[in-house]
């Protein structure tokens, strides 16, 4: 195989975070390649999408391709959770306009390895790292092999890393072994896909639909190629014990379908059209997101329990970071010290807030009996030693009111078109877990007196300059 020996910068992983962060960083003009250890289109879960990756796809440029691609368009989310149901309207931006969907992974997560391409990216695919070289702390150089063929191999030396092998987590769990598992949301999803499901009788158009059970919940999304993908999110311990009594996946994932009238109504007369997908542990974040030469993005730097949608969004926030941080040091901005600071502060404080978000949630169920809600709620201890409890002053545990003081989408919107300032557009959505420090783009926000810059290039700014 033909590859170059060196480059400026490797991305591993061509997923949302490795295409986002290897498509920024070209654009910004830099030698970049990218490792992929599957053959895309490949297989993957998480299809539904928040319109929080919507500026980040129009800054790398590819947003009208996703929308062009025909998928599915989701206006909101609708939730069935214990006695309670209510609507999350995506509409609310002031246009028609869709702002997210809900995508088959293996198209959109290709639309982007493609756009990636033709930004100058060198991809690779079918390419797994099996060990990377380090000089002191630094890692200098990443040893391939074919992944169909071990015999073809080679190496490839770089100045920068990024790190979006995605839960395999390269540097987190091979070198550094520093990848450490939340005592909450340690649960499993067991999947499938289903053919002629009725849409939600409630909702906006093409919303996700969240239904608890007794012992936890449903995901409802409906997909462009005419199937639905529902999925069963319990305890690990609850599934482990019912799959050997019962004896099966699909016994376990029936009888809690059989617990949730809304499932039942939905799945009445349609086919299922695929075997069961299992996950297990959801929660868990490396130690440090960066380190000499290198940064974690994505899922190779932490992951979430799926409740809140969050997954592509992490991916591709974080690489548009990781793309700013080293945009600036590769042009002597900052240091890598300081953008390194800026980055694990931003990224691990974006996380660690939706963390404690996706408890509180959890925590509303109005069920103090069901051992499946109580196992998901972090302790004081837990909260305090996340050191974000200010970034949640206006999060009530009541789940009709999940709001937050800073919008996201609008913040970035304005850089990307150069809108003047003025009143926040009002989004009543659940990308409103933001507030400026998630989002550091003016001086008034800056992290360690940097801030995000969009123009005339990507990158980091000093405050006061």
């Amino acid at each position: 195989m033909s590859m170059r020996e060196s480059t400026q910068i490797l991305v591993v992983g061509g997923g949302p975070a490795g295409a986002t962060a290897a498509g920024l960083l070209a654009k910004e003009g830099f030698e970049v390649t990218l490792l992929e250890r599957e053959r895309f289109p490949r297989y993957h879960i998480g299809e539904s999408i928040l319109p929080s990756c919507r500026p980040i796809l129009e800054l790398l440029g590819v947003w009208d391709k996703v929308e062009r691609h025909g998928f599915q368009p989701k206006g909101g989310a609708y939730f069935f959770w214990g006695d309670e149901e209510w609507e999350v309207r995506f509409s609310a931006m002031g246009d028609d306009n869709p702002s997210a969907w809900q995508v088959v992974r293996s198209e959109f997560d290709e639309i982007l390895l493609d756009h990636a391409r033709e930004l100058g990216v060198e991809v690779v695919e079918g390419i797994s790292v099996k060990e990377l070289e380090f000089d002191g702390d630094r890692p200098v150089a990443a040893l391939w092999a074919e992944t169909k063929d071990a015999a073809s191999k080679g190496r490839i030396a770089f100045d920068y890393i990024v790190d979006a092998s995605g839960r395999n987590g390269v540097i987190a769990t091979k070198h550094l072994k520093n990848r450490k598992l939340h005592e909450v949301f340690r649960n499993v999803a067991a999947w499938t896909y289903w053919k002629g499901a009725k849409p939600l009788p409630k909702g906006p158009a093409g919303a996700i639909g969240v239904a608890s059970t007794a012992e936890g919940w449903f995901w409802v999304i409906p997909l462009h190629d005419g199937t639905t993908s529902i999925g069963l999110v319990t305890g690990r311990d609850r599934f482990n014990a019912q799959r050997a009594e019962l004896g099966s996946i699909q016994a376990v994932y029936d009888q809690s379908v059989e617990q949730s009238a809304i499932i039942q109504e939905l799945i009445a007369g349609a086919e299922r059209v695929a075997d069961f997908k299992v996950e297990q542990d959801y929660s868990y974040a490396a130690e440090s997101f960066g380190g000499p030469g290198f940064l974690l993005s994505g899922d190779a730097a932490c992951f979430l329990d799926p409740l809140l949608s969050t997954g592509v969004h992490l991916a591709t926030y974080s690489a548009m970071l990781a793309a700013a941080s080293i945009s600036s040091v590769l042009r002597g901005e900052v240091t890598e010290e300081q953008a390194w600071e800026f980055y694990g502060t931003v990224y691990r404080h974006a996380y660690e807030r939706l963390l404690v978000l996706v408890s509180v949630f959890y925590e509303s169920y109005r069920g103090k009996d069901y051992h499946f809600y109580n196992a998901q709620r972090l302790t004081e201890q837990q909260r305090d030693g996340l050191n974000i409890q200010d970034a949640f002053d206006r999060i009530i545990t009541g789940i009709a009111d999940l709001e937050d003081a800073q919008d996201v989408y609008a913040k970035v919107q304005q850089h990307l078109t150069g809108a003047e300032s003025g009143d926040p557009i009002p989004l009543n959505n659940l990308n409103r877990v933001h507030e400026q420090k998630a989002a550091p783009m003016t001086e008034e926000s800056a992290v360690r007196g940097l801030y995000l810059s969009f123009f005339p290039k990507l990158g980091l700014r000093r405050a006061g300059e």
